[in-house]
């Protein structure tokens, strides 16, 4: 499954190549609680289409009624980008489904070159990191090649968005757990590949959409062009590259024992494992194969968010403290 931002810009691409006329509207700003963080996209076609969502649903009907020939509203012409606010008042934050208090900012960006999009996209296909910047005044859209993700930004007059290629899992075993943590992942927008050197488990897969890849393991991680979008479910080729999320499935003792394995043997030290997860997941009771992969799928993407997660959640801190 694409991720949503790629499936947003593909679908405008798309519709505008097809001579439709196209809404492009981004979250540019939000003040307190926000049920989209800024970056997000959605597309609104002239008849009522829409794919992607800046809110909860609210606004999106909102921009329907408001641009849409098909429910009432005048269809957007070739007009600059326009920025609109919702929620300034308890009344509008009522009426549009906000959060108490949230209040955000969207730019709307009315029949986007479908050249610059379809450029845009080639680029994002090809594997690289693309800064969009749209300047509001003249509506003009310049695409820079980068090799840092950076933060959506937006200062009144230019706005900023840094898109990659999609999120990527490379996971190591075509076991069962594997299968449960592939279907979540697609489901969360990442590209999902499996290896194992065990051609009878690779031909038992059973998850479409899922690269099979039949190798020696540390072979595949280095050939796997693994980059600051990449997660890798085990081994210890992939401690040295820029992934960003490392984890080894395994028992506390298991773990431990790893740790002892790397460091004795293969020069690790403490400080270059702190990037390995192990035991992997968080900590929720897991007992099932299906729970587990749950508990991992959670721990990655608090990893691709940023996301701080308290010492609780910490399985082998958990389990020590029921002991």
């Amino acid at each position: 499954m694409e991720s949503i931002d790629l499936l947003v810009l593909r679908t405008a691409r798309d519709w505008l190549a097809a001579g439709e006329r196209v809404l492009l509207a981004t979250v540019a700003r939000t003040w307190g609680s926000s049920p989209r963080p800024t970056g997000s996209m959605m597309a609104l076609r002239d008849d009522g289409r829409v794919v992607g969502s800046v809110s909860g649903g609210c606004i999106e009907d909102d921009l329907i009624h408001r641009y849409t020939t098909a429910h009432g509203g005048s269809a957007f012409g070739d007009s600059a980008p326009q920025v609109v606010r919702y929620g300034v008042s308890a009344d509008e934050a009522h009426r549009f489904g906000l959060p108490c208090g949230g209040t955000l900012e969207l730019i709307l960006e009315f029949n986007p070159a479908w050249q610059s999009l379809d450029e845009l996209l080639t680029q994002l296909d090809a594997g690289q990191l693309v800064r969009r910047r749209l300047t509001l005044e003249s509506g003009q859209v310049t695409l820079e090649s980068t090799a840092t993700p950076e933060q959506f930004s937006f200062d009144g007059a230019q706005m900023l968005n840094t898109l990659g290629p999609g999120y990527r899992m490379l996971m190591i075993g075509a076991g069962a757990l594997a299968e449960y943590l592939a279907t979540m992942a697609l489901f969360n927008g990442f590209k999902v590949a499996v290896c194992d050197p065990r051609p009878e488990y690779i031909e038992t897969w059973a998850v479409d959409g899922v690269e099979r890849i039949v190798g020696m393991p540390d072979d595949v991680v280095r050939d796997f062009a693994v980059d600051l979008r990449t997660c890798i479910v085990a081994l210890l080729e992939a401690l040295h590259g820029p992934a960003f999320y490392i984890g080894a499935i395994g028992s506390r003792r298991n773990s431990q024992l790893r740790r002892e394995r790397l460091i004795e043997h293969f020069d690790e030290t403490e400080a270059s494992l702190a990037r390995l997860h192990g035991p992997i997941g968080l900590y929720i009771g897991s007992k099932t194969p299906a729970e587990i992969a749950v508990s991992v799928m959670a721990e990655i993407l608090a990893a691709k968010n940023g996301a701080s997660l308290p010492q609780a959640f910490s399985i082998a801190r958990a389990k020590a403290l029921a002991e």
